[in-house]
């Protein structure tokens, strides 16, 4: 008997019988297993959570105004064919951190320094961009202004005042009265959002074939390739005194100049591959911009993006509203009716620019004589 219990009880440090030694196995490879995935889903979260973040955070980023509702029906029917027409603006606010920018203190107005029609034809791999000059004598009609005040309609009203008056909406219908385009979207870049979004996006270069001084704006560039800062390129883009006579019409030259750069210098691969610096320029992009409603969130802007990849910057044309000078005031032009009526007539019908407009922005910047458009 003691021989048969001796035998059925195995020795302390016996090794276990296989089953058990697998059953052990499978045990600790649950464990890996669990702690390897609460791992894998804690980052996952936790990537998510970021994620979620960022988004909302671009999104709440973004200023958005109802143009549609704003003027209702009374508007251009949209363009059978597909194309798009953008009305992008650069406001003039002195407001808040706007009001340490050069150029002086303007009483807290808010002016629109920059306005440009982008007619993109269907297909969405050619642009032409049309610049209208700020200091261009029009009539505005009949609008609502953002407080709902009725503005009745007016002749003789300079241009940039318009955004002042009225609003952003007012500018639209101005813009569609003058084109008899339908603007399928606004965008609106306020002066110190776009000097950070320079600085996020790291500079942009730009080549001009004359040195610029102009103390006004303070910007100095030498002849050549510069890569300018956010400071900088926010002169660069108002500067006046420093090109041509002074007047307006030389700074749309350099605005369309730099359009075409920052175009440019976001295709390139480096600018936009770097996480770290894409959400930086994502981050100040959507500081610095305000638009129509339908654009108003991180998805359809993305959307619309991805729509235009195909747009490259040589295929752009730059031109501006011919114009001659006001019989009234020579400090103001007004529209060379014949020859704005056929540019905005090409660009209704997606046909080639007439060879009586500009096909390129006037860079000399000198003002037209009474009898004679603009040229180049």
């Amino acid at each position: 008997m003691a021989q048969t219990d001796e035998t059925a009880t195995a020795a302390p440090d016996a090794p276990a019988p296989p089953r058990r030694r697998r059953t052990r196995k499978r045990t600790r490879a649950r464990r890996v297993l669990l702690v390897c995935g609460g791992g894998l889903l804690v980052l996952a979260l936790a990537a998510g959570g970021w994620a979620y973040w960022a988004y909302r955070h671009l999104e709440g980023n973004l200023g958005t105004v109802d143009i549609d509702r704003a003027l209702g029906t009374d508007r251009p029917a949209p363009l059978p064919d597909g194309a798009q027409d953008i009305l992008v603006l650069g406001s003039d606010s002195r407001n808040g951190e706007n009001g340490d920018l050069a150029g002086g203190n303007t009483g807290g107005t808010a002016r629109s320094d920059t306005t440009m029609v982008v007619h993109i034809p269907q297909g969405r791999s050619a642009a032409t961009v049309v610049s209208i000059p700020r200091d261009t004598m029009v009539s505005r009609p009949a609008c609502t202004t953002a407080g709902g005040q009725q503005l009745p309609a007016a002749t003789r009203v300079m241009f940039n005042s318009i955004y002042t008056s009225g609003g952003p909406a007012c500018v639209v219908k101005t813009v569609e009265s003058m084109t008899g385009l339908r603007m399928n979207h606004y965008v609106e870049i306020d002066f110190a959002g776009f000097e950070r979004l320079v600085d996020a996006m790291g500079g942009v270069a730009v080549t001009v074939d004359a040195p610029i001084t102009d103390p006004y704006s303070g910007l100095r560039l030498p002849a050549g390739t510069s890569t300018l800062d956010g400071k900088q390129a926010l002169a660069f883009v108002r500067t006046r005194h420093g090109v041509g006579d002074g007047s307006d019409l030389g700074r749309i030259g350099l605005q369309q100049k730099f359009l075409l750069a920052v175009l440019s210098q976001l295709q390139r691969q480096g600018t936009l591959s770097d996480p770290t610096r894409a959400y930086g320029v994502a981050d100040a992009a959507t500081k610095a911009l305000t638009t129509d409603q339908e654009l108003g969130s991180l998805t359809s802007l993305l959307t619309f993006a991805q729509s235009l990849k195909g747009l490259q910057p040589e295929r752009m044309k730059t031109v501006m509203l011919p114009v001659v000078a006001d019989r009234i005031d020579h400090n103001r032009v007004v529209a060379d009716e014949a020859k704005a009526a056929a540019l905005w007539l090409s660009l209704r019908e997606n046909r080639p620019l007439p060879t009586a407009s500009p096909t390129a922005s006037p860079g000399t910047g000198r003002r037209p004589s009474a009898s004679a458009a603009a040229h180049n």
